[in-house]
């Protein structure tokens, strides 16, 4: 069975209750691109009802504008011609079924990127948090902050930003918030800071720790140090640590956000992204545009204000909540 049989099939039966919520979460977070994206591809399959170079060239745009990425959009026109070749594809309703399967299979390219957070055995699981100001940083804390403290967690966070006006104080509100316990200093070097939180991290046996870092890009070479001094100083305190390094961007930004993406990239070692504000933007492909140029799987995507619209990245429900006025409710 083709993953648009599949998700057709989800249309139907929405599954589970949870998996109802998260399918709605995305149907609802999704809407500006699917109104943008989809009906445009709709409407094309109305307008040519054979493949053609015409059909293959307005195709072409539509994704580019869905802001896939140029490069993403051209291997997958190549895969889309090739398959059109090979199977001797006239139909372009048929073809709709193709494209959704083929961008499900660019996302997952046969990797084991897992969208999993890798939690510590033992001891705390440390989560350094980075990414440019402005791009929704501190409050992504608080929304994973509230999901794991729901979760039973003992939960964590130390603000390591400390040279920012009022980062600290925004940070520790947030804590409270969330019932977390919270560590920071303003004015003074990050590293001590993390050292200091980390050990009253293990003093208190918190589950999760959140670090919240500063956001500047301007000069690479600072913050490269800055995040490797970062980077020594917790693994001495907990082995193995930090566990995950998340790069948040802020969907809306479209190809800016992929630059920062591989900015990040050569100067840490980043293993997830979280993409905020999905649903305040037309240019949802995005998260396709991402993982292709930089190879780094989105764990976590914000579909909205509220503390549960942070939700756990699924290439399904994503690939629904794209496609699925073109899958029928019956």
């Amino acid at each position: 069975m083709g993953l648009f049989d599949k998700l057709k099939n989800l249309v139907k039966k929405k599954e589970t209750e949870e998996k109802k919520e998260t399918l709605e979460t995305y149907e609802k977070g999704l809407e500006k691109t699917r109104d943008e994206f989809v009906s445009k591809l709709s409407v094309l399959g109305i307008k040519y009802t054979k493949v053609s170079e015409e059909y293959f060239e307005e195709l072409e745009n539509i994704l580019i504008m869905a802001d896939i990425g140029v490069n993403t959009v051209f291997k997958f026109m190549d895969r889309i011609r090739d398959r059109v070749k090979k199977e001797n594809i006239t139909d372009t309703k048929y073809l709709q079924e193709v494209i959704v399967d083929e961008l499900f299979i660019i996302y997952v390219n046969n990797e084991s990127l897992s969208d999993k957070i890798n939690m510590a055995e033992s001891g705390p699981t440390v989560i350094l948090m980075v990414g440019v100001n402005g791009v929704g940083k501190t409050t992504t804390i608080a929304k994973l902050a509230y999901k794991y403290h729901k979760e039973g967690k003992k939960v964590m966070m130390i603000a390591a930003d400390t040279f920012r006006a009022g980062a600290v104080p925004q940070l520790k509100e947030w804590a409270e918030k969330t019932d977390s316990y919270f560590y920071g200093k303003e004015n003074t070097d990050p590293s001590s800071v993390i050292f200091d939180g980390l050990e009253e991290a293990k003093k208190e046996q918190v589950d999760i720790v959140f670090i919240d870092t500063a956001g500047r890009l301007q000069n690479k070479v600072n913050l490269m140090k800055e995040l490797e001094k970062m980077n020594k100083v917790i693994e001495r305190i907990i082995p193995n640590a930090p566990h995950e390094t998340l790069l948040v961007i802020d969907a809306t930004t479209g190809q800016n956000g992929i630059v920062q993406a591989e900015s990040f990239k050569e100067i840490t070692n980043i293993t997830g992204i979280v993409l905020t504000k999905l649903d305040g933007t037309a240019k949802g492909g995005i998260v396709l545009a991402i993982k292709e140029s930089v190879g780094i799987p989105v764990k976590f995507i914000g579909l909205g204000e509220k503390m549960t619209d942070l939700q756990v990245f699924d290439i399904e429900s994503y690939i629904y909540g794209l496609f699925k006025d073109m899958m029928g409710n019956e």
